[in-house]
């Protein structure tokens, strides 16, 4: 009866994994793409209002002129938003728009003063209350980042382009490449909202490819 049990157990496993490999990543780049689309063409649509929160912006962006800002994150959510559906450079465009959620809640959605870390929970809403507003873009780095390190699943162009060169997926490795790239994909948004944490995941990302490369010429 336990036999029977766990092989059935393994038996539904074995399909929602198969499964996994189209539904769940589909419907992430599907509402993340409406979601940036829509906040792209109402930029598209409206006018400017970077100019008023220039100094809000984390270093470069503060230095760069406001229209060149706004033109560039309208180009970005739009041109993103389509990829995203279309499941073409995934990877890519999913860094993108986390790289660019990641600046937009630094100069918008982040409380202008923490004074401990459970200040945060009162910016932990959807809300104009004062407290930062990052519940949205927080819910939106959980779905963008499985889209950076998984890609965009078997619904989709990059993997019909995979198909029709005859390149199968890579699987997965796990080592200190793996560990440095994976941090670095963090670190780099990081730096736009919490320069600390960006900075010490970015150092730690690189002594663990150091420590790979060293490895392997040992």
């Amino acid at each position: 009866m336990t036999s029977l049990l766990l092989s059935t157990y393994d038996a539904i496993i074995e399909r929602l994994r198969g499964m996994g490999e189209y539904v769940p990543r589909l419907v992430m780049r599907l509402i993340m793409g409406w979601e940036f689309f829509e906040a792209g063409l109402e930029k598209f649509h409206g006018d400017n209002w970077f100019a008023g929160i220039q100094g809000d912006f984390p270093f470069p962006f503060n230095m760069i002129p406001a229209d060149f800002s706004w033109n560039l994150s309208i180009i970005f959510e739009i041109g993103g938003a389509i990829a995203l559906w279309l499941g073409l450079g995934t990877r890519f465009f999913a860094f993108s728009l986390l790289f660019l959620t990641f600046v937009a809640t630094a100069a918008v959605h982040w409380p202008s003063m923490i004074g401990m870390w459970s200040d945060l929970l009162k910016g932990y809403a959807i809300s104009d209350m004062g407290h930062g507003n990052f519940k949205l873009p927080l819910l939106f780095v959980v779905m963008l980042i499985p889209l950076v390190f998984n890609g965009a699943g078997k619904l989709s162009l990059d993997h019909l382009i995979r198909v029709w060169m005859g390149r199968p997926e890579p699987g997965p490795t796990m080592d200190g490449y793996a560990v440095g790239l994976g941090l670095a994909v963090l670190g780099f948004p990081f730096l736009m909202l919490i320069p600390t944490i960006g900075l010490s995941l970015l150092v730690i990302a690189a002594l663990a490819a150091g420590y790979a490369w060293r490895k392997g010429r040992a």
